[in-house]
This record gives C-alpha cells, sequence and structure tokens, in this order.
C-alpha cells in the first residue's frame, strides 16, 4: 500500500482522464493520496477532489512563484480551510529563484506569513524550493518552524542539508529523480535519510520518474520511487512501501481506512 505524498490531480493536465488516473494508482497499489492547492485555481479543487474519495486529502498553500499576486484575503481564507475536514496541510510555500515573478523579498514574506498561521492552527507546512535551500533553512530556523514540523517536498538540496532539516523535525520526500542516472547525490541522500523521516510522492504530472522521464507523470508511478530506494537502501519492497505509508500517515494526522 502506497502513498503518495504530494501530488497535482488539480492540474490542468489531468482535466480530461483524472477519474481514469486515480483508478490507475488504485490498481497499482497507490491507497491515499495528498492532492496540493497553490493558488485561486488550484487550491478550490483540491478540496474538491479531497472531498470526492475517500483516501485522497488536500494541502493549501501560497506557491513563491505567485507571491507577488498574494494578499491579506488570501491568508484569511488558508486560515479558513485549514478547519476543513480533508484538509491535512498547508503547503506548498517556501521560495523559488528559478522563476523571477516574484521578488525574493516578497516570497520571503509571504512565506514567513504561512509559517506563522500552520504555528497558530497547529498544522505540518509543505515546503517547495528552488535554489534557495540556505535561505528556506535559515528561515525555518528563524521562524522556529520545529514546532510544527513539515516536510521539504521533492528534496533538492545536498547532503549536508538533510541533518539541519531533520533537526528541524522535518521530514524528506522524495520523488522521481532519484531514479534518474545522473541523480547521484540524491541517490545517496535516499540511503542515508533515517527510515521514519522518509516520504515519497510523485509531484504528478510534473517530474516523471524513469522509463517515462519527459512525459506527464501520475500517482501510479510513485511505485517505481518507492522500488529504486529499496533497492539503493538493500531493503524489501514492500517494507519500504509499509513504512512510507505510516509515516505519512503520522505526518498528516490521518487514522487508516
Amino acid at each position: 500500500m502506497l502513498f503518495d505524498t504530494h501530488v497535482h490531480l488539480n492540474a490542468r493536465q489531468f482535466m480530461v482522464d483524472r477519474e481514469e488516473v486515480i483508478r490507475r494508482a488504485t490498481s497499482n497499489g497507490v491507497h491515499y493520496m495528498t492532492v496540493v492547492g497553490f493558488d485561486e485555481e488550484t487550491i478550490p479543487l483540491a478540496i474538491e477532489i479531497a472531498e470526492s474519495y475517500e483516501t485522497i486529502y488536500a494541502a493549501v498553500g501560497w506557491h513563491p512563484v505567485d507571491a507577488i499576486d498574494y494578499n491579506e484575503e488570501h491568508l484569511k481564507w488558508l486560515e479558513e480551510l485549514s478547519t476543513h475536514p480533508k484538509v491535512v496541510a498547508l503547503g506548498e510555500m517556501g521560495l523559488d529563484y528559478h522563476w523571477k515573478t516574484s521578488p525574493k523579498e516578497v516570497q520571503e514574506k509571504v512565506f514567513r506569513e504561512q509559517i506563522r498561521l500552520a504555528k497558530r492552527v497547529q498544522m505540518p507546512i509543505i515546503i517547495h524550493n528552488r535554489e534557495a535551500t540556505k535561505d528556506i533553512i535559515r528561515i525555518l530556523q528563524e521562524e522556529e518552524a520545529e514546532t510544527i514540523g513539515g516536510v521539504m517536498h521533492c528534496f533538492s538540496g545536498t547532503l549536508s542539508d538533510v541533518q539541519p532539516c531533520l533537526d528541524m523535525n522535518f521530514y524528506i520526500s522524495i520523488a522521481g529523480p532519484v531514479t534518474f542516472k545522473n541523480a547521484h547525490e540524491l541517490k545517496e541522500i535516499a540511503k542515508i535519510v533515517p527510515l521514519d523521516r522518509l516520504l515519497i510522492e510523485t509531484d504528478a504530472p510534473y517530474l516523471a520518474p524513469h522509463p517515462y522521464r519527459g512525459k506527464r507523470n501520475e500517482p501510479a508511478y510513485v511505485s517505481l520511487v518507492a522500488k529504486q530506494i529499496a533497492e539503493l537502501r538493500e531493503m524489501d519492497y514492500e517494507q519500504l512501501c509499509q513504512v512510507t505509508t505510516e509515516n505519512a500517515m503520522r505526518f498528516f494526522q490521518i487514522k487508516e481506512k
């Protein structure tokens, strides 16, 4: 039984065949999923999908790429949504220095406000990081994010970045790139993350694992991530599935269904 902890079934790429994609995931052992909403368009749909399926949940937050469009009304909206019975985390939030749509100082302000919201409502956070690892760790430390904990979604830091995240009560989530031949450091990270802090995800429709690299990703492919990590850690695939699902249930505070 697998748990895809970060998937965008609310993306436009799934508008035509979402139900079929969910059926394929289920038939591949993916019993649980968390659909992540990150702007005005994707948040309502994430909740709608979660309401429609018993074992699909939602996370809501504001993406750093769109930080320039964020205002106080959005913060109030996220706080209201945090009480929804199917919302299990706040995010994704963080910093993105690859795309230049939102100035760094605006991204940081929006990031800090969401961390503080999460602390008020006592919910874990999902971190988006692109080319901003050091600043993200610094902000999390300054905001004392260890009091709520979270997950470093689609981990893209270095080996030396793992321990500071663990020290802040964060999980490390690994996605499709771990299957890429040139992902040497990520493979090493997959070996050394403590088993009780490891999560897996697809980030579908993005970052499809080998042999689907470059194509649309989907939650069924999280099994390929699990198989690669099991091989790297020289452990039984079924055990890896069980442990990462238990970790996700604990992280999102979900009771088994």
